[in-house]
């Protein structure tokens, strides 16, 4: 990692929430090497000044999220002293949440609060994605949140795995040419189909990046352009047909992705409330 800059990510709880803004902001600098250290449930001084001694010598961004006050405080105060650039991921933000609620927060790690509802509903979300992934469970269908479609290597199981992270039940299955879907994709409400989509090129190169792995020939039907080209195709002439939603992911980050999929599902959830006629879908 010699030469790479040092962003460190500080956190009374587990970290996870600044590390995601940090590495959503490096998105923005794809040719930036950068490595991103986690230091996660740290909660008293001693710890805070080892930390961001090893920021000094890293040279290191700091970003922290602290809801605590006094330990808010403490960083940035021994931030500054030792000259280190520091960012608040949720200081202020708690700050003017508080605000606009006429409210005040409780300051309490997430981790140590006692365990939600929603913390039990995302991990019932996880486990229905495994147990749906791949098509393994079409039965599973009818009680999906969502249903991602897609010929193979198109981000199916990765961003079923990140959406289930954020509390929805998803099954994803393969599109396989001139094999027929069961017959349960076609027995719900097509508003909780997506369908992905991905361009010719990019999704030859990871299928012989695929191949290769396995040691497999390159010139299976797998990697063959005209077989993919096909294989899109018949993809795309289905989502058409059958009215569903299509986002092509070409070039885009799974969480990006999965940010486009949960404005689809918040948008059928506010319409079901409604007497409007429903939108077309339309491709993102």
């Amino acid at each position: 990692m010699e030469g790479h800059k040092s962003i460190f990510v500080v956190s009374d709880s587990t970290g996870e929430t600044a590390e995601r803004v940090v590495r959503a902001a490096l998105l923005q600098f794809p040719e930036q090497r950068v490595r991103v250290r986690v230091f996660p449930r740290v909660r008293d001084e001693a710890a805070v000044v080892t930390i961001l001694d090893r920021a000094v010598t890293s040279e290191a961004l700091v970003v922290f999220t602290v809801v605590a006050t006094d330990l808010r405080a403490m960083m940035h105060q021994l931030a500054s002293e030792r000259n280190l650039e520091a960012v608040d991921v949720i200081g202020s933000l708690i700050h003017k949440v508080g605000t606009f609620l006429e409210d005040q927060p409780i300051n309490v790690p997430s981790n140590v609060m006692p365990l939600s509802e929603e913390y039990f509903r995302r991990v019932e979300a996880i486990e229905f994605a495994v147990k749906s992934d791949d098509g393994k469970e079409p039965r599973n269908f009818k009680r999906a949140d969502l249903v991602l479609v897609g010929v193979s290597r198109t981000s199916k199981t990765p961003l079923s795995t990140y959406l289930a992270g954020r509390g929805l039940r998803v099954a994803n299955i393969p599109l396989v040419l001139g094999v027929e879907p069961p017959p349960e994709l076609f027995d719900i409400n097509p508003e909780r189909v997506v369908g992905l989509t991905l361009d010719v090129d990019k999704l030859l190169e990871i299928r012989r990046q695929r191949l290769a792995q396995l040691g497999m020939p390159e010139d299976s039907n797998y990697g063959i352009r005209q077989h993919v080209v096909e294989e899109l195709e018949y993809a795309e002439e289905l989502y058409k047909r059958q009215g569903w939603a299509t986002i092509d992911v070409s070039g885009r980050a799974i969480e990006e992705t999965a940010t486009i999929v949960l404005e689809l599902y918040k948008d059928r959830e506010e319409r079901k409330g409604s007497s409007h006629t429903h939108p077309p879908p339309h491709v993102l």
